[in-house]
């Protein structure tokens, strides 16, 4: 029989991701309404280490819905990598009488989760990371509003490629992951996407800019990943060297991916997260992560889904390379 949930703490942890408050708000009032007592983690795992706890009520949640970023903040830890840190966590969250966490982030958030909960803690993790690189969930959090953030970033670059006859690099956010990327050329209609996932040669790249400078294109976009190799400012000097046509421009769209008001689905799905890990965890269940599953909210365990890596849907970029034409 699983012991008794009383007490039970949320963190927010690494990257921020559009939809966390959204996520925080869920768990804070679906324990509340179990008649549980909510502790917030500020400033994730390093927070934790030094106890930074505070008490969380449903007025404490009140407006946060369409708020970016977390209102519990966030940080990376080194001392969570450490046993040492480890352990003073496990110790932090028995001092504080905490019964069970819910840790919402990204890779490095969900290989703490896994830590603890082999220390003997119940934990639930929540994936939100802009990137979907999290394996055994279909989405994250986060995912949708990034999308939305870099096509409208995009559809904007276009008007000012088209108006100077300009090629456009514009590099996203995802260092081994280029589903970012490769999402947003698709949706944005860019002439081309460079992802880590797929090998592409600087010839390559050079005769596209240049086949469509020849067939009278106004303007080239090229999406490209961070991860991809050579890095986008190198790229655009090797295209202005060729002399192709085109000049070629960057922007480096960077953080401003992660921030801004979250999408409904982000908002949906977040809470849906939110809710049902309370739900999992009263029900027993212990070091596992909620995941989008089609339509359904089902739980993965934690060592699989750090012990795998989730590929990008490389069959996409054939479809981004057919809609360029």
């Amino acid at each position: 029989m699983s012991p008794i949930i009383r007490r039970l703490a949320v963190m927010t942890s690494g990257g921020d991701a559009p939809g966390m408050n959204p996520c925080i708000r869920a768990v804070v009032r679906t324990a509340i309404a179990r008649n549980l007592e909510v502790w917030g983690v500020e400033d994730g795992y390093e927070g934790l280490i030094n106890g930074n706890f505070i008490r969380l009520g449903a007025r404490d949640v009140s407006g946060i819905l369409q708020k970016g970023g977390t209102i519990l903040r966030s940080a990376r830890s080194e001392q969570m990598m450490q046993p040492s840190g480890q352990i003073e966590a496990v110790r932090q969250l028995n001092s504080q009488g905490i019964d069970a966490a819910v840790i919402i982030g990204g890779d490095g958030s969900l290989r703490g989760a896994k830590v603890l909960a082999e220390r003997g803690m119940a934990v639930m993790g929540i994936p939100a990371s802009i990137d979907n690189d999290i394996y055994g969930t279909d989405m994250c959090i986060g995912v949708d509003t990034a999308l939305n953030t870099i096509v409208e970033a995009i559809d904007k670059i276009r008007d000012t490629a088209s108006s100077h006859s300009r090629a456009f690099l514009v590099e996203t956010m995802g260092r081994n992951s280029g589903y970012l990327a490769l999402m947003a050329g698709i949706n944005s209609g860019a002439e081309m996407v460079l992802i880590p996932e797929v090998p592409t040669t600087v010839d390559e790249i050079i005769n596209t800019v240049k086949l469509d400078y020849q067939k009278g294109k106004q303007h080239c976009i090229i999406v490209v990943a961070e991860g991809f190799e050579p890095d986008t400012n190198e790229l655009a000097r090797i295209i202005n060297e060729k002399d192709v046509g085109f000049r070629a421009w960057v922007t480096i769209l960077g953080h401003l991916q992660r921030g801004g008001t979250p999408s409904a689905f982000d908002r949906w799905l977040a809470t849906r997260f939110g809710v049902r890990a309370v739900e999992f965890l009263l029900d027993g269940q212990r070091g596992m992560m909620t995941a989008l599953n089609g339509n359904r909210v089902v739980t993965v365990p934690l060592q699989e889904v750090v012990s795998q890596r989730k590929e990008t849907p490389t069959r996409f970029y054939e479809i981004a390379e057919i809609l360029a034409r």
